[in-house]
Parts: structure tokens; C-alpha cells; sequence
């Protein structure tokens, strides 16, 4: 299988090329800078494969949540670069990609919340189960909880998770996991393992053949990024007024964030 993968959904850029059973990868500075360095990341690494657009089996991207720039400028190069070679997309979540580094870290995982830092004070978040695949190289994911958006104290592990001491706690998101790494010990009192890890191309490649098997591959105009907070830009009045942990509409101080618990 010959795919292209590319994620800018946060602070980092990464661009991965499948080939067969070669894997070619490069990351880079996300943000604002994505647009500048993404389309020649793109076209040095398919030189490295010795590969042409039009020899990919599809172009893969982290489709979101995330940042809105980020997820804007990677859905629109791939469907110009997909457009142009008439090849179909994959758009995948972005909070899925955070469980494969599990298994890279512990194979029997089976169970993870993924978290990725929303901003503002919020989080995103979904769950998802590994199912048995055919394919070891890439495995099936259940959706147990879709994607998103919380506040860290209001998030909370499926019911049926809930006595598990083995699930996994994979993202970014210090406002919930704290500055410990490891282990994080959650309202009922059970210690959850944590990964710090961030959306990344390789691990869209890993996610890509199961996710193609099962026909989810569109034209290039119909990819959609998958945005979860409706209102992406702040006034500079509401800037100044979170800073000050007040609401313009409030007559008093708004309380102090309350501490993250999943429960």
C-alpha cells in the first residue's frame, strides 16, 4: 500500500509516506509556520519514497478536533494535492491517532481516553476500545466515546470503564493530567497510566489500511474538518476579561478554575 499521511492539528507539523513496508516521516514546527513548510515536507519526502502523487492509494489527514488553522490548512493541501492527482482521502479524528502510541507502549492495552489541550481552559476528548483485527499491523479501534468538548472537571470515563484499572490516558492535556508523568490517580481512587503524545502522521498510517478496508475514503470535496467548538476567535475584550478571570457579562469575578477530576 502506497499512502501519504499529514497532521497540523497542534503545535507540531508531521508528514509520514507509506510505501510497501518503508515508512518515511518528517516533523516539524506546527502553528502559524504549517502553511509555509507543509507542501515542500510533502513533496520531499515522496521524492525520498520515489513516489508521485498519482501512485498513492490515498492521501490521509488528521481531520480534527483541534486547532482550527492547523486543521484548515491540512484539509485544504490535501485536497488540492488529491484533486490534482485524482486520488481519494481519508480524513481521520485526530484523537484517534493518540492510541496507537499506546500499543507501541504497552501491547495488551486495550482501553484509551484521549485528551488534547482545547484551550481556553477546556479539553477534547474521546474514547476508544481496540477490537480484534486481522491485520496486527492495524489494528481496529471502537469509538466507545465520540470526540468532545469538555471541561476537565466534567469529563468523565465510560461507565463500563470505570472499575478498569488498565486503561490508558493518552494526549497533551496538562490542565488534566498534571505535570507528573506516568501514573494518574483519578476520583475513584485508581491509578489510570499516562502517555504524553501527540496526533502524528506515522500513526495515521497505522490507522489508514483498516480504515480504507472498511470504504471510508471520500473524493477530495468532501473531506470535512471536524470542528468541535463553534466560536474559534475571542474578542479582545473577552481576552482581557479571562485574564482577569472575569466575564464581560459578570457583575463579579468569576470562581477560580476547578481542579480536573475524571471520574
Amino acid at each position: 500500500m502506497k499512502l501519504l499521511a499529514l497532521d497540523t492539528s497542534t503545535e507540531q507539523l508531521s508528514i509520514a509516506v507509506l510505501c510497501g513496508d518503508r515508512v518515511w516521516c518528517h516533523r516539524g514546527t506546527g502553528g502559524a509556520q504549517a502553511s509555509t513548510h507543509l507542501i515542500p515536507g510533502v513533496l520531499e519526502l515522496l521524492a525520498q519514497a520515489s513516489l508521485s502523487l498519482s501512485e498513492l492509494d490515498a492521501l490521509v489527514v488528521g481531520r480534527g478536533p483541534g486547532s482550527f488553522t492547523g486543521l484548515r490548512t491540512a484539509c485544504a493541501v490535501v485536497q488540492g494535492l488529491a484533486y490534482g492527482a485524482s486520488r481519494p482521502v481519508l480524513g481521520l479524528d485526530t484523537l484517534l491517532a493518540l492510541a496507537p502510541p499506546v500499543l507501541a507502549q504497552d501491547s495488551t492495552a486495550q482501553r484509551v481516553l484521549a485528551v488534547l489541550d482545547a484551550r481556553m481552559q477546556q479539553v477534547y476528548a474521546a474514547a476508544y476500545e481496540v477490537q480484534p483485527s486481522k491485520d496486527p499491523t492495524s489494528p481496529e479501534w471502537h469509538t466507545v466515546m465520540p470526540p468532545g468538548l469538555y471541561d476537565p472537571c466534567d469529563l468523565t470515563l465510560p461507565d463500563a470503564w470505570r472499575d478498569d484499572p488498565a486503561v490508558w490516558i493518552a494526549g497533551n492535556s496538562s490542565t488534566l493530567l498534571g505535570d507528573a508523568p506516568g501514573v494518574l490517580y483519578t476520583s475513584d481512587g485508581l491509578p489510570r497510566r499516562v502517555l504524553s503524545c501527540l496526533p502524528d502522521a506515522q500513526a495515521l498510517l497505522q490507522l489508514a489500511p483498516a480504515a480504507l478496508a472498511r470504504g471510508e475514503a471520500v473524493a477530495a470535496h468532501s473531506l470535512l474538518p471536524l470542528y468541535l467548538r463553534d466560536k474559534v476567535a475571542l474578542t479582545t475584550a473577552e481576552r482581557e476579561a479571562l485574564k482577569a478571570h472575569t466575564l464581560p457579562s459578570a457583575s463579579s469575578p468569576t470562581a477560580p478554575p476547578r481542579q480536573a477530576a475524571i471520574s
